[in-house]
């Protein structure tokens, strides 16, 4: 363990995990388009619309202000992070956005480490480019650039699932996955799951532990602990996946309320409602100040076109 910290200095510690936290990077991954079967889809949309009946209390009570629900669970090679939401915004604006690639890198712009993303395609399957780094201004060539596959699994009209996927990552992790699935409901809204997850091997595990001995002391996610009598939120490996499992949620939450404004606006009006957003939980998410993260995207964003 002392090696291992003698072996990563700080700079080092906080590249490696803005990108083992951030986004499932890794190494590049093919994917074959599959078509599922009528039953398959029906089976997908019919639990999902249970689990929504299953979650009907913690939806609609809950310290997020929005029908949200977020949990996490941790193996000895894994790490899973989900959120459950009833979207404010009909089935087809949400089908019609998140099965394309292009958008995808639209979100994932938002986040703090992302410096650049660009997809092969707007089209399933693709692969999107992504580039990863620290949370401030820097250089693409200073960052970690990625490659992993998207997959749209089904675009029915009450159905929407998708993958994104690696199957190696940095510092011995493995399986990256996001997954989406998404249902409408009867009052023009949608339920939605988002799954974010890895593995890892043991030089995966040494290092995270060296980052929550460092760089990641005393960061917390949003499951709340027993802890005496006071408050307290769970830490470690599920804290990480919680706090970006929520940051991925906020910035699908601020594509979709962008759609509303102008399309001239519409950047502006999603930067400023996600960062807005991540304001309302400062214990888990808070990282920098407004303006030093809208002068860090205007820079990220106007470099798009020439890194392409």
């Amino acid at each position: 363990m002392h090696t291992l910290l003698h072996l990563l200095p700080k700079y080092a510690l906080r590249v490696v995990f803005a990108l083992l936290c951030t986004l499932p990077g890794g190494l590049t991954m093919s994917a074959m388009a599959q078509t599922p079967s009528s039953t398959a889809v029906k089976q997908g949309a019919t639990a999902l619309l249970e689990k929504h009946a299953a979650l009907a209390a913690q939806l609609a009570s809950n310290p997020y202000g929005r029908p949200l629900f977020l949990d996490s669970s941790e193996t000895p090679t894994r790490v899973n992070g989900n959120a459950y939401a009833v979207l404010d915004s009909p089935f087809s604006a949400v089908s019609g956005t998140f099965k394309s690639p292009k958008r995808w890198c639209d979100v994932m712009m938002l986040h703090l480490n992302t410096k650049y993303c660009r997809a092969s395609s707007d089209a399933s399957p693709s692969l999107l480019t992504v580039n990863i780094g620290k949370k401030g201004v820097q250089a693409l060539a200073e960052s970690y650039a990625l490659e992993f596959a998207f997959r749209l699994v089904s675009a029915s009209p009450n159905y929407l699932a998708l993958q994104l996927e690696a199957d190696k990552g940095p510092m011995g992790t493995s399986d990256y996955k996001i997954e989406l699935r998404a249902v409408p409901l009867p009052d023009g809204k949608t339920f939605m799951h988002f799954r974010y997850s890895y593995g890892y091997g043991l030089a995966g595990r040494l290092a995270m532990q060296a980052y929550l001995a460092t760089l990641g002391s005393g960061k917390v996610g949003f499951t709340q602990i027993s802890q005496g009598n006071k408050p307290a939120y769970i830490g470690g490996t599920r804290g990480i996946v919680e706090r970006n499992t929520m940051r991925y949620y906020l910035a699908i939450e601020a594509y979709l309320a962008s759609l509303n404004s102008p399309p001239q606006q519409q950047l502006n009006t999603r930067l400023e409602h996600w960062f807005d957003a991540t304001e309302q939980f400062p214990l888990q998410l808070r990282e920098m100040d407004k303006t030093s993260y809208l002068a860090m995207k205007k820079i990220e964003y106007q470099r798009l076109p020439a890194a392409s």
